[in-house]
């Protein structure tokens, strides 16, 4: 198992993270629901989260403290995701196609900035169960 499944497997529960992070349960919730964070659910619609969802919580911490608004976090999140995009196309094109990585890569970004800017994925739906 290499590193990056294991930072993206979701391990704990959200009364974990609270102790991690020094974040209420409403904070982390409001976060979700700004889209910030994607934690997986269980069966029971209980929230998962993964090493990185606690990095990117603290991110998002780390900045709140330093006053950066809402909408400021956002933005800086999106520029990060523009700039990893950028980044892979030079692989794409010597190697004529994606690795499995780029791809899911690729795919996670479609359904989580799927619906934003008037626009709907055609393939959201069928994505959507993978990536939470």
């Amino acid at each position: 198992m290499n590193d990056h499944i294991r930072r993206n497997m979701p391990l704990f529960p959200i009364s974990i993270v609270k102790k991690l992070t020094e974040l209420s349960a409403r904070q982390i919730r409001y976060y979700e629901e700004h889209g910030l964070i994607y934690p997986a659910r269980t069966e029971g619609n209980q929230r998962l989260f993964s090493f990185n969802d606690v990095d990117r919580l603290l991110e998002i911490k780390a900045l709140i403290e330093r006053g950066v608004n809402m909408s400021g976090i956002k933005e800086i999140f999106e520029l990060q995701a523009a700039k990893e995009n950028v980044q892979e196309k030079p692989a794409l094109r010597k190697t004529g196609g994606m690795s499995d990585k780029e791809l899911r890569r690729h795919l996670k970004n479609e359904v989580m900035m799927s619906g934003k800017q008037g626009k709907a994925s055609m393939i959201q739906g069928q994505l959507s169960r993978f990536f939470h």
